[in-house]
């Protein structure tokens, strides 16, 4: 977890522990890493994202975690959905933060993806805790928290009252582009694991690495980003490293190689678990 006192210790450790095993890392490889499968926006290349629709897809299909997007409507509640409009993924327009959780429920988040899809709802966030909880793990990305402010106090209460604010409980990780967010939300929520999100290589030199690892347990990079060196100095500073988004069979087998600790993936079909090359 983050907070590490051990940090500069177990880092010191790690280099002594690789002078005299030099083929550990390759080895533990060969022998089969477990990556956890995470369906991005659900099982989205099946069923319309960020959707039940989708989020049972990937439930069937033995994902690890969804990955779901939360925003704030208008009137302060909690809602999935990944664009802060709605005009792509319902048959309605306008902007989250302009439309109250009534008028958000009332759209048709499903037919664009399908008939088979018509009348699929946007989730509220409690919607999402209270099904999948103790299924699956639940990967949460704050989508454009500096748009809805107090929407961190928001989700720690959510968890909170639901007991999900500890490393016991059902499997939690929050994350977001938005770094100070992600300050916030650790101070809030000190024992879940913390994921920063980013596509720009300034954030993966030592330094900017090392500032992430003073909030956050997670490194979660385009997959654009991801090297076996990018790979293994996230690592070396006790970080476990993420990435997204895979949509074809090539990316995945890219990653697995890579050495990644997660594939955040529309079609959980490509990442076999069970598999690290």
């Amino acid at each position: 977890m983050k907070r590490r006192t051990f940090l500069s210790t177990g880092f010191a450790l790690i280099l002594l522990f690789s002078l005299f095993t030099p083929n550990f890392a390759s080895a533990s490889a060969a022998e089969g890493k477990k990556v956890d499968n995470v369906a991005h926006r659900g099982a989205s290349g099946y069923a319309p994202e960020n959707t039940i629709a989708a989020f049972d897809k990937a439930v069937d299909m033995k994902a690890d975690y969804i990955e779901i997007d939360v925003q704030q409507s208008k009137d302060g509640q909690l809602v999935v959905i990944h664009d802060t409009s709605v005009d792509r993924t319902t048959d309605g327009t306008g902007y989250i933060s302009d439309l109250t959780l009534e008028e958000l429920r009332s759209l048709d988040a499903g037919s664009w993806k399908g008939e088979e899809f018509t009348g699929e709802k946007i989730p509220t966030f409690e919607e999402v805790l209270d099904r999948y909880r103790g299924k699956i793990g639940i990967l949460i990305e704050l989508k454009s928290p500096e748009l809805y402010p107090g929407m961190e106090e928001s989700i720690a209460l959510k968890l909170k009252e639901r007991n999900l604010d500890k490393p016991r409980n059902e499997k939690i990780i929050i994350q977001s582009f938005n770094f100070e967010s992600m300050k916030l939300t650790n101070s809030l929520l000190p024992r879940v694991p913390i994921g920063v999100l980013t596509s720009s290589s300034k954030d993966t030199t030592e330094q900017a690495l090392r500032e992430f690892s003073t909030y956050a347990d997670y490194f979660n990079p385009s997959y654009r980003l991801v090297t076996k060196d990018l790979v293994n100095r996230v690592h070396s500073i006790g970080m476990k490293i993420s990435s997204w988004t895979v949509r074809s069979q090539e990316t995945a087998d890219f990653l697995l190689e890579s050495g990644v600790d997660a594939i955040i993936t529309d079609y959980p079909d490509y990442v076999n678990p069970r598999k690290s090359n």
